[in-house]
Order: structure tokens, then sequence, then C-alpha cells
């Protein structure tokens, strides 16, 4: 399975900020959203990624200070970015190796949708589903 079928079944909302929102602004819409990670865009361009981890380091540094912080001091500015043509084998593979949790999917320059683990394990899951039930067909036929 490729990323881009993903996007097509789950959609292709992402929540953004700007790198001038407070962590307390992101910390909100991670809340309200339910999520744990944010896509910081600077004029239209991915500038970086900020997750809940990140925010959790912020307050072991600074404290409560951290809430008033601006995003662009405590996002992670160089991010790793898939495309649609990525396959689920690439992705889980580029998030263990890397320890995150969230993957942008870009095309061209262009932000087009964002990959979790959970997503991963969903997916994953589902296609290992797939193979059994084919395999169990495919002896009690055979």
């Amino acid at each position: 399975m490729i990323i881009g079928q993903i996007l097509k079944s789950k959609g292709r909302g992402v929540t953004t900020a700007s790198p001038q929102d407070s962590i307390h602004e992101i910390t909100l819409r991670l809340a309200s959203r339910k999520i744990g990670a944010v896509i910081i865009l600077e004029n239209g361009k991915v500038a970086g990624i900020i997750s809940e981890r990140d925010i959790i380091r912020l307050i072991a540094e600074h404290g409560a200070d951290a809430l008033s912080m601006a995003a662009k001091d405590g996002m992670t500015r160089d991010v790793i970015f898939c495309t649609g043509d990525c396959t689920l084998d690439e992705i889980m593979e580029t998030m263990t190796q890397g320890r995150f949790r969230h993957l942008p999917v870009i095309e061209g320059d262009e932000l087009v949708g964002i990959i979790s683990i959970g997503d991963v394990v969903k997916y994953h899951t589902a296609e290992v589903e797939l193979e059994v039930s084919a395999m169990r067909d495919y002896l009690a036929t055979g």
C-alpha cells in the first residue's frame, strides 16, 4: 500500500500553526483535536513540526515560561517528509529509525497530508489480515 491511498481514505486535513504562535496556543490545538503534532507553516511552506514530545522537553527546560514561547523556538526544523508514492514499509522504517510518530506528506513543495504512527499501524494490520484471509481461502480450496 502506498501513502497516497491512505490519504485518500483518511483525508488530507492537516493542523497547522505559524512560527509566531505560542506554545500555549499549540497545546490548545493539540488537545482540542486530540492529535500529537502540528505542522508549522511559513509563507505556505513547511518550516517545522512541533509535537507533544517537543512541548514536554520545552517545559522540562523552561518550566511554565515555555508556554509563552513562540513555536519557532521549540519546533523541529529539519523535517523529514514522505510523498504519496512512498510505501507503508518505507514509512515504517523511516519512523522507526527517526523515532518519531508523525510524518508530513508533500507533493512538490506543497503539504498535502500527514501520516501518524496510528495510521501506519491501522493500515499495516489491515494488510496483514487481508494476507491471512487470502492464505486461509487458498488452503481451504487447495
